[in-house]
């Protein structure tokens, strides 16, 4: 904690000052370093390390658009899918964390969607509205199905707003599986050192699919990864 809040205030200055004169994916790759610090912290203070696997699964051109899917279990995870992929990313997130100090300032500097959830309605329309813009220009948008992070070993509810996006779109989504909490549990204090697997899968068109059915597709594919990557916790 000490060496995030201590890396994060220059970066989020640098950023913030630099929003003033230029917008758009140049502030993304900042904030990535953040992030990248981040995870190399977890590594080296906490003996947390990541294994990957399905790379490969990622579309390759500049501008092929990708809608992630990714399982949810803590804010490790929220940290280390920027800083591994080779392209920007756009979180929807709840417009609370805009307020948190030099972290939540900076991501209101970066072209992301921020909604209001008590706005249903119009909070998916903004993220149709602006997942689409946002997809054009080459940004993967990035989505937690089960809404929360979700304790190890359990399956939250999988919600349909990715493959409504996806089917709005015309964009394949790209299921992720992530064992974070094995290491970092949601909400806790204390780490524990070990493995962090993040395992991504091929991409599942969605031209003629029907959201829930395109969901649950995604969430057999999660949720069996799961099992095969930690296996204990599945008991």
């Amino acid at each position: 904690m000490l060496w995030m809040m201590a890396t994060v205030v220059p970066v989020a200055l640098y950023l913030m000052w630099r929003s003033l004169f230029q917008r758009g994916e140049p502030l993304w790759w900042i904030a990535a370093v953040w992030l990248r610090l981040a995870v190399q912290g977890a590594r080296v203070i906490l003996g947390i390390e990541v294994r990957i696997t399905g790379m490969e699964n990622l579309p390759s051109g500049q501008r092929d658009p990708a809608i992630l899917l990714v399982k949810h279990q803590s804010t490790f995870e929220t940290f280390l899918l920027p800083a591994i992929m080779p392209h920007p990313l756009a979180y929807v997130f709840k417009k609370e964390l805009l307020y948190v100090p030099f972290f939540g300032w900076s991501m209101a500097r970066l072209d992301m969607i921020h909604i209001d959830r008590k706005q249903r309605a119009e909070a998916f329309n903004k993220v149709v509205r602006q997942g689409k813009r946002l997809l054009d220009q080459g940004v993967w948008v990035i989505m937690f199905p089960e809404g929360t992070r979700i304790p190890r070993g359990e399956q939250g509810t999988y919600r349909t707003g990715g493959t409504r996006l996806a089917l709005a779109t015309g964009v394949p989504v790209i299921p992720i599986a992530v064992t974070s909490a094995k290491c970092w549990p949601r909400k806790a204090f204390v780490k524990t050192p070990g493995v962090v697997d993040v395992s991504i899968g091929k991409p599942i068109p969605s031209e003629g699919r029907e959201a829930d059915e395109l969901m649950r597709e995604v969430q057999a594919w999660i949720e069996s990864e799961m099992r095969r990557l930690d296996p204990e916790a599945y008991q």
